[in-house]
């Protein structure tokens, strides 16, 4: 597979040993000279479709992998998981794409196939069950936190794949850390309405701060994915926007990190 002309040959991952046989990663920024930076494949977020579609073929040669294959939604902060099969892939680039849309979690049992989420301060969650063959990837906003969107992931993998959570490993990759991640206090009742302990997942600085990367390993662990199968990586997105992006930082408009996993 050829690289085109404009490729950005910065390309720099983070990858997570997650499973036999299984690459999960999630992207860095690349050198950071200006909000995009030298890398970014959300097609969404007012870059340049020239530097995504180079920045897509960097990936692709990467992976070993057709650009078809290759999948991210078109995430709203929203509750909607979809089942990526060999039947929706055989239609044609628009009607996955439509299929695409208002979607924040993603599955599929299909190898060489890598579906992935973007995010620039929101809760990326990896999830692998090696048993059954069937990797997914979430996306965790404190609005999908709320809705318990990793949860409904998992009900899924069940009912549609027979997955059983404590076969299911997950990493909970680069996002803003409670220090950073200060909140008014209409989110904090959010959270409160919705029965989150918050003596565990809040804490009152200035202003209240939630631990996102907290909220979503309870919820890992009320589903029944063992405590010891949960690895949350500790990166701050806030802290280290340098090195990966921050919506917090560098402003909506500016690039994503893609944190993708495949059977390989």
């Amino acid at each position: 597979m050829c690289l085109p002309e404009n490729a950005s040959k910065d390309m720099e991952i983070l990858e997570y040993g997650i499973g036999t046989d299984i690459k999960a990663f999630s992207t860095r920024r690349g050198a950071p000279s200006g909000s995009y930076g030298s890398f970014n494949i959300t097609h969404y977020c007012g870059d340049t479709a020239e530097h995504v579609a180079a920045c897509r073929a960097e990936l692709c040669n990467h992976l070993g992998i057709a650009d078809e294959r290759l999948i991210l939604p078109r995430q709203t902060h929203g509750c909607r998981v979809l089942c990526i099969d060999e039947g929706l892939l055989a239609h044609d680039k628009e009607v996955v794409n439509n299929a695409l849309q208002g979607v924040d979690a993603v599955i599929t049992a299909l190898p060489r196939t890598c579906i992935g989420v973007s995010t620039a301060d929101c809760v990326p969650i990896l999830l692998c069950d090696c048993t059954k063959g069937v990797v997914a990837a979430v996306h965790a906003g404190w609005r999908g936190t709320v809705a318990r969107i990793v949860k409904e992931c998992i009900a899924e993998m069940h009912r549609t794949y027979g997955c059983k959570a404590p076969d299911i490993k997950a990493v909970i990759g680069p996002s803003i850390g409670c220090d950073a991640f200060e909140v008014g206090d209409e989110v904090y009742e959010e959270f409160r309405h919705n029965g989150f302990p918050m003596e565990r997942i809040a804490k009152r600085m200035e202003k209240w701060h939630i631990d996102l990367w907290e909220a979503n390993r309870l919820q890992l662990t009320e589903c029944g994915v063992e405590p010891c199968n949960i690895e949350i990586v500790g990166i701050c997105t806030h802290s280290r926007s340098e090195e990966f992006f921050s919506a917090r930082r560098l402003g909506i408009n500016s690039g994503r990190i893609f944190n993708g996993i495949m059977i390989e």
